[in-house]
């Protein structure tokens, strides 16, 4: 049978059990290192990875599949996701490799691959190296003994990131007296992230900075950002930034602890890079997710919203089609193509802090660009099956889409990343849509029971 690996977010699943093998690593190592040969030179590959503990099994892994195939791996040991993408343009490499399961718990790993321009991978190319791990004869592609690869750790990295993210400020724009708290999720970011703050002229105080191996993601980072507020609370703080376990989402907390998602942060960086004339094309793209607070406010300022599915590689897809230079998502992937190829939660706070810092305003203030209309969303998580297509749930999808009358949104998915099926609704009546939201849940919840 043949196996489908790739989601929507690269190859993910609980590690050590299938697909999150070393079996299967090794498979995708020779199988992506096949697809990318370009020639007769020494080919190159970047494996970056997060801080979970089996990142060391699927590095291992990962480097002998591509060293089989006479490829050339730099390992850069934990560095975020972006840094990934931008270090795989910046060294010339052929492929570049993330391993991590960004905001999932430390027992869940995953496999992201960007071609030689740091983007991600489309779906053909995704296919054609899922055909080969499926049908194709892999020992072909092996190297001769003598043209084997090799594997070498890479040193200095993590101040070349830093360097990179501090070039994407004015070089007389400084920090001094903000006091920012950032919470690295234990994750990738957390020794880049409160060095580069640091360096310009923040005071930090970080926290999730501390890995071992379990706690990435643990009560801690932009998916939990309840011990963020904490801190802004404790230390007095002018802001908050947590990051994901791979840094590519960012949740700002304002000085009084109250979270500023993604759809708030692309209005405030919008509007400043109108005012400054650095947009490339009038709007911005951002996914079903985002409310519908955003798309007025960008109205009001005479730029369009172009809506995506859900997943950064679509937003950055739109946004090459529309010429767009911004995009991003409310649960905080940022994109700013002037920099990167993909979400860069560091670099959407700098700017942030950026307009923070010449406004003289407090974050608070600065962050509330829009009211934003009620929405609801929730999650449920099943086990098997495909709850979505029960008759129950679709009766019950299609009298909610009846009780908003047009007066509203309504988008229900299945997770790439997760066997949980979201169910969002947005609309001017709160009390409405909570009900239309909690009568689907009850319809999937029910299935799912079965």
């Amino acid at each position: 049978m043949t196996q489908t690996y790739f989601g929507t977010d690269g190859i993910r699943g609980t590690a050590n059990r299938h697909p999150m093998t070393p079996e299967i690593a090794l498979k995708v190592g020779m199988a992506a290192g096949a697809s990318f040969r370009r020639g007769n030179h020494r080919h190159r590959i970047v494996i970056g990875k997060d801080t979970r503990l089996s990142g060391y099994m699927i590095e291992s892994a990962l480097t002998s599949g591509f060293t089989a195939v006479g490829m050339d791996v730099f390992l850069l040991g934990p560095m975020p996701t972006p840094a990934v993408a931008m270090l795989t343009r910046s060294l010339r490499a052929d492929l570049g490799v993330m391993i991590s399961a960004s905001h999932n718990p430390y027992q869940d790993n995953g496999i992201k691959l960007f071609d030689p321009e740091g983007y991600k991978l489309d779906s053909d190319v995704e296919k054609r190296i899922e055909s080969l791990i499926n049908g194709g004869d892999l020992d072909e592609y092996l190297a001769k003994p003598v043209e084997v690869g090799r594997a070498k750790r890479v040193d200095g990295v993590h101040d070349r990131y830093i360097e990179f993210a501090k070039r994407t400020l004015p070089r007389d724009l400084r920090f001094d007296g903000l006091r920012v708290a950032v919470d690295c999720a234990n994750g990738a970011a957390y020794r880049v992230a409160p060095e580069a703050l640091w360096e310009l002229g923040a005071e930090v105080v970080a926290i999730g900075d501390d890995p071992n191996g379990f706690n990435i993601n643990l009560e801690c980072g932009s998916t939990a950002p309840e011990a963020l507020c904490r801190k802004v609370h404790e230390v007095r703080a002018d802001i908050g930034i947590a990051l994901d376990g791979d840094a590519d989402r960012v949740i700002i907390v304002d000085e009084r602890g109250r979270i500023v998602d993604g759809d708030q942060l692309m209005a405030v960086i919008v509007q400043s890079w109108q005012e400054d004339d650095r947009l490339t094309a009038p709007g911005i793209a951002a996914t079903v997710m985002s409310n519908l607070g955003l798309e007025h406010y960008l109205d009001s300022l005479g730029l369009s919203l172009t809506r995506t599915p859900v997943g950064d590689r679509h937003v950055v897809e739109a946004m090459r089609q529309n010429g767009y230079n911004l995009g991003g998502e409310q649960s905080g992937h940022i994109i700013l193509s002037d920099y990167t190829t993909t979400g860069d939660g560091l670099l959407a706070a700098l700017q942030l802090l950026a307009v923070v810092a010449r406004s003289g305003r407090p974050v608070s203030e600065v962050c509330h660009r829009f009211e934003p209309l009620p929405q609801v969303l929730r999650s449920v998580r099943y086990t098997t099956g495909r709850p979505l297509e029960a008759s129950t749930v679709r009766q019950a999808i299609e009298a909610g889409e009846g009780r908003l009358n047009g007066m509203g949104r309504l988008v229900i998915r299945p997770s790439g990343t997760e066997t949980v099926i979201r169910v969002m609704a947005e609309g001017e009546d709160s009390r409405l849509v909570e009900s239309v939201v909690g009568d689907i849940v009850s319809a999937l919840e029910s299935v799912a029971a079965e």
